[in-house]
């Protein structure tokens, strides 16, 4: 255990981290939500196992089952349960037990702090698998660093990061972002508009869009953020229109693409007259805003539950007998349930729940995931995953229209793509 000394230099440390990071997440997301609470004092432990003890291993779910977040985070919280009932079926993880401990998250950057601080120190689990946006992962990554605590992320996100106590098993941008961007300029699209909600995944991933764009001769036609949750988008449409795009690319988040798409529909715009992509709506979202708004729309994702692999057949089953068969499987849904196969998987291999045990076996191990096969990458933690872009059909599930034919390895950084010097990692 730490001494007192050791103790207080540690607190002061990863409290100040915390404050100014959570600070940093704010200013990137251009004014955003305010934070509803103080940062969390976060005081270091010495072991990351201590949930694993008898015949039971603890394990933590936080994700937003509240605010405006809700609509998507809800459904992928119950695929990790539904993993980890799967698990403790078969045997468990090194014959023991795992015992979900779930958090809200409510859609509220610093309740994701606190909540993971919580479970990391109350709860002593040991391991998280948890978040949505990156405004979210931000505030819980100094915690989980300060804690030697581990978060499995399962959505896909902009990039730029990596940590050694975050295992992301949802897209970085050259898995999603990049190729969809490329899909698009084969397809003959010049005129880019860009839509995103206010935080900082929409706003870095247009950074990255308009260096694309940049290298191919082109510039955005428009660019336009909005807050979480909102509502009214009649002047935005307006926008839009008069900037005469020929695709928009969305990056809005949660509940506001349910007000976004429907008025668009009854602004009498139709597929034909301006088509959209988005990524981060798959079906889940598609359910909530109606299909009949987002029919013949583009989405890119890495993952539909129409793919055909022989594990998604049984996945898409087991998801549907568990919480109903009007439900649907997407993209984060994938990801975070297999999410807790790897970590039980390398759990395995380590002989361990210990952190530094399991990032050592991490590297390497592979999962037929429902969309494929899924490796992790042991020096970036990601991993990786085939591309797909697909259609959006009359029933709200989606129509692939193309994919990269094989998995891509995950390069957080742009660090293989020139025109992407600027984002390189330093």
């Amino acid at each position: 255990m730490f001494d007192s000394i050791s103790l207080l230099r540690n607190h002061r440390f990863v409290l100040f981290g915390l404050a100014m990071i959570v600070s940093l997440v704010f200013a990137a997301c251009g004014g955003g939500a305010e934070p509803t609470s103080a940062p969390v004092t976060v005081v270091p432990q010495s072991s990351s196992s201590v949930g694993s003890s008898g015949d039971t291993i603890q394990v933590g779910i936080l994700h937003s089952l509240s605010g405006t977040m809700a609509i998507s985070e809800t459904a992928v919280r119950d695929a990790s349960l539904l993993a980890i009932e799967e698990i403790n079926v078969a045997g468990g993880v090194l014959g023991k037990k795992l015992v979900p401990v779930v958090e809200d998250g409510a859609s509220d950057w610093p309740t994701f702090a606190e909540k993971a601080q919580k479970l990391m120190q109350s709860d002593e689990v040991v391991v998280v698998f948890g978040g949505w946006t990156s405004a979210s992962r931000k505030a819980m990554l100094p915690v989980f660093e300060g804690l030697n605590g581990l978060l499995f992320y399962p959505v896909q996100y902009e990039g730029l990061e990596t940590s050694p106590n975050i295992f992301y098993t949802g897209a970085t941008t050259n898995q999603q972002i990049v190729p969809a961007v490329e899909y698009l300029l084969a397809e003959g699209k010049t005129k880019f508009f860009l839509l995103g909600s206010d935080y900082v995944f929409p706003r870095t991933s247009n950074l990255i869009i308009n260096a694309q764009l940049e290298a191919a001769g082109l510039k955005a036609v428009g660019e336009e953020y909005t807050p979480l949750g909102h509502v009214e988008y009649s002047t935005v449409i307006n926008k839009i229109q008069a900037a005469g795009p020929d695709i928009v690319f969305s990056t809005l988040n949660g509940d506001s693409n349910v007000a976004f798409f429907k008025q668009l529909r009854d602004a009498g715009i139709t597929v034909d007259d301006i088509p959209t992509v988005s990524v981060s709506v798959a079906e889940e979202e598609i359910r909530g805003i109606g299909a009949e708004n987002m029919l013949g729309h583009l989405v890119a994702w890495n993952y539909f539950q129409t793919t055909d692999t022989p594990a998604n057949t049984k996945f898409v089953a087991a998801y549907k007998a568990k919480f109903g068969d009007d439900r649907v499987t997407d993209d984060p849904i994938e990801a975070g349930y297999f999410g807790v196969y790897l970590w039980a998987a390398a759990v395995e291999k380590a002989g361990s729940t210990e952190v530094g045990a399991v990032k050592a076996a991490a590297g390497g191990i592979q999962f037929d995931a429902p969309g494929g096969v899924v490796t992790l990458n042991g020096d970036n933690q990601h991993v990786s995953k085939t591309v797909r872009v697909g259609k959006v059909r009359a029933d709200g599930q989606i129509d692939e229209v193309w994919n990269s034919g094989a998995p891509v390895e995950p390069d957080p950084y742009l660090e293989t793509y020139g025109w992407a010097s600027r984002f390189h990692r330093k």
